[in-house]
């Protein structure tokens, strides 16, 4: 089991460095643009403040969050970007204490949550620690896409094992949004994390299996680059169809990215 405080420091830290990215931006560069499509700066941080207040709802009162995914279900396609428009439009400033604030109540309702705790999701309800990983996972993802419109290149931390769990946990649920059966069997994940050791998933004499970097892994899993681009490999025709439809996130199968083409 996870030692929930410690999930919870990790995403502390990893909010705190996506912060020391963001901080001290011109109006302009709030504005830039990003990977994803008709995303700025600015709606990748109101993304995140969107989610982080959703989160704590759910933690705080489960019944106004139902009224949440009753929303959600009835317009699936638009309900995350509605949020992230709605607040986007904030000075910079302005959003910058909203998601600061939001967040830091997240972490105490989270540190505070007695044991055995379930959050209600848009999927199945979660562990405060489950929550805790995803919020990472989020906050990383979205971080990657404002390090790439900033041109910034950011140092892999151990934090990455957290996305690369959720991604690998998520595996089934990537084929249920596509209406997929997914495989019985469960694959091997060895995925390299140069100074912290390997990280491992699934048993170790299963037939099928995915390799690589962790740092990779986890841009597939997040789908913040194309396969094509990643040193991810498989072997086995089940784990090969995983790396093309791998979703680390909740929500209707998201487009991925396009390959850059380059060769790199």
């Amino acid at each position: 089991m996870p030692d929930v405080a410690a999930v919870i420091d990790d995403l502390r830290d990893e909010s705190d460095e996506l912060d020391g990215l963001v901080r001290e931006l011109s109006a302009g560069q709030w504005a830039a643009g990003t990977p994803a499509p008709g995303w700025s700066i600015a709606h990748q941080i109101a993304h995140l403040t969107w989610t982080d207040e959703v989160a704590l709802l759910a933690a705080t009162d489960a019944g106004a969050f139902a009224g949440e995914v009753t929303r959600a279900m009835e317009a699936p396609d638009s309900f995350v970007d509605r949020g992230a428009e709605e607040i986007a439009v904030l000075a910079p400033q302005a959003l910058l204490a909203r998601w600061r604030a939001g967040r830091e109540r997240l972490e105490t309702v989270l540190r505070e949550a007695p044991a055995g705790t379930r959050i209600p999701w848009y999927g199945p309800p979660m562990s405060v620690a489950s929550m805790a990983t995803a919020r990472i996972m989020e906050t990383w993802a979205h971080g990657q896409d404002i390090a790439d419109a900033l041109g910034v290149t950011r140092t892999p931390t151990a934090r990455l094992r957290h996305v690369a769990r959720i991604g690998v946990r998520a595996r089934d649920y990537a084929y249920l949004v596509r209406g997929i059966k997914a495989p019985e069997e469960e694959f091997r994940v060895e995925l390299e994390d140069p100074g912290n050791g390997a990280v491992v998933f699934g048993p170790e004499d299963a037939p099928q299996r995915v390799t690589g970097p962790l740092v990779d892994f986890c841009l597939l899993v997040t789908q913040r680059a194309h396969r094509d681009d990643l040193a991810v490999r498989a072997v086995g025709p089940d784990a090969d169809q995983w790396l093309d439809i791998a979703q680390a996130f909740a929500g209707p199968a998201g487009p991925g990215r396009t390959p850059r083409g380059d060769g790199k």
